[in-house]
């Protein structure tokens, strides 16, 4: 029997377009000849999984991506939609391949939302066991419109690697509204004395010293933000190129719960 619960199934056309960009730029998938990804709980329709494979396409050519469900009339919905290198089938959280196979990346967005925080490190490390050695699981939440967006890369041993926010930089009043879409493991931790309450503090005061950069745009505005914060010590990763698109990535150290 698949494992886990049924999820309200929402979803929408170009909603992961953030995640997905940011998994069509990690490395391994350069690496692997044909790799397999897993979009786990797709949802009611199968739209983001066959963007998944269209944006993968790009940097991996031969990428295979199979979209799980747990809903059985959801699966059946899907398959219809299969093609050459998209499959869909039941499975939760045991995440079931084909012969087994251990896939690259699972992707796993707006799934752990309706769950308890205390059951988050179990279902990372279940659904991270069936990863290859480099592999990862992306866990993450986004709005309905995917334009506010974060998630954490968990390694195949079930432990969190890294803390991302991707948001969509035009129109912007503040980053603080990433708050609303934090993964589970971090959305009742955006509170006094906590990492997390503290990084996105400290991203809202250098956003609103570098206001005077607004007459540049956002993008400006928020890249100032993220040198400054730089500067006070937080180990920001990746380059330019990536805050330019509104994503802020840090270790999971800097915001693990206390």
């Amino acid at each position: 029997m698949p494992v886990g619960r049924v999820t309200r199934g929402t979803t929408g056309v170009n909603r992961l377009r953030r995640v997905d960009r940011y998994l069509a730029a990690l490395p391994q998938l350069r690496a692997v000849a044909s790799p397999l990804v897993v979009d786990l709980g797709y949802g009611a329709r199968p739209w983001t999984t066959l963007e998944l494979a269209d944006r993968l396409r790009s940097v991996a050519p031969r990428v295979r991506v199979l979209g799980l469900e747990i809903d059985p009339e959801r699966v059946a919905e899907a398959l219809p939609s299969a093609a050459s290198g998209v499959d869909f089938a039941l499975g939760g959280f045991e995440v079931p391949t084909p012969g087994g196979e251990r896939p690259l990346l699972i992707r796993a967005m707006n799934v752990l939302r309706q769950y308890e925080e205390a059951e988050v490190p179990a279902a990372w490390t279940r659904t991270a066991s069936r990863l290859a050695p480099d592999g990862l699981l992306v866990d993450g939440t986004c709005d309905e419109l995917g334009r506010i967006c974060s998630w954490v890369d968990v390694a195949p041993d079930g432990s969190p690697v890294r803390f991302t926010i991707s948001l969509r930089l035009a129109g912007l009043e503040s980053p603080s509204v990433v708050a609303e879409r934090l993964p589970k493991a971090l959305i009742h931790r955006n509170v006094p004395g906590e990492r997390v309450h503290d990084l996105l503090a400290a991203l809202e005061t250098a956003w609103v010293r570098a206001a005077p950069l607004s007459v540049y745009g956002p993008v400006q505005r928020f890249t100032a933000a993220v040198d400054a914060i730089r500067a006070q010590g937080v180990p920001v990763q990746g380059g330019r190129a990536r805050w330019r698109l509104g994503e802020l990535t840090v270790p999971w150290s800097v915001v693990a719960p206390a």
